[in-house]
């Protein structure tokens, strides 16, 4: 490739991403309040799976096998049923909008936590259960201030991975009305415009991985410093 040809091709990448830059700003589209829609949905997602996984968890852990075998065997079967086929079957039953998504949302997110808060409090060391328990702890106290505690770093590691799994998926919202940056994926797949496309696909991306390193922030500094040198390096 000669001097010309490359100074031509570089020129041509800078106007695909200037495209793809007016495309994300353009009124119609509306890339910027579509982001905020699609962190809104997460983010409301997120907390319901979190409240709703790590209850369910931790009463999973504390009431027994059958118990246990019920919660785990919900948390699993929200693994294999599709994202969209649970947003459409409310949908169905609903309207479409924004809490049809959520609810699609919600059941994604729900078993890395639920599983994760599961065993964390399940795998608390027995001798440090009993010498709790050889101090006065009542049932609730010893939840409070040794199991949960314990617990955290495991459960937050299942909450970050829903968190990246929901930023994610919430692209499917746009196929439910619920809005979000998955309108630009699919305007631009159903008008074969590229930079419309890569307009919505590239802040998903994006905003996955933000939120990846964001979360493996938060569960650093939440691990106690013992745990973490215990876990060695390439586990931190």
């Amino acid at each position: 490739m000669g001097k010309t040809q490359r100074v031509e091709a570089g020129r041509d990448r800078m106007t695909s991403l200037s495209d793809i830059w007016n495309a994300f700003n353009d009124p119609i589209l509306d890339g910027p309040g579509e982001t905020v829609t699609h962190l809104k949905m997460s983010l409301v997602a997120l907390l319901f799976a979190a409240g709703i996984g790590v209850a369910a968890g931790v009463a999973a852990a504390k009431l027994g096998r059958v118990a246990a075998f019920v919660v785990i065997a919900i948390g699993n079967l929200g693994r294999t049923v599709p994202t969209f086929a649970v947003m459409a079957l409310v949908v169905a039953v609903s309207s479409i909008g924004f809490w049809p998504a959520v609810v699609g949302l919600i059941l994604l997110g729900i078993p890395p936590i639920l599983l994760n808060a599961y065993t964390g409090v399940k795998e608390v060391d027995a001798d440090t259960v009993e010498a709790a328990r050889g101090m006065g702890l009542t049932s609730f106290q010893l939840l409070g201030r040794v199991e949960l505690p314990v617990a955290m770093p495991l459960m937050f590691a299942g909450i970050r991975i829903s968190a990246v799994q929901i930023v994610a998926t919430a692209a499917l919202a746009g196929l439910v009305g619920a809005g979000g940056l998955g309108i630009l994926v699919l305007s631009g797949l159903a008008n074969n415009k590229t930079d419309v496309l890569l307009a919505g696909a590239i802040p998903i991306a994006l905003l996955a991985v933000a939120t990846e390193i964001l979360f493996s922030g938060i569960f650093r500094f939440l691990t106690p410093r013992g745990l973490r040198l215990a876990r060695g390096p390439s586990n931190q």
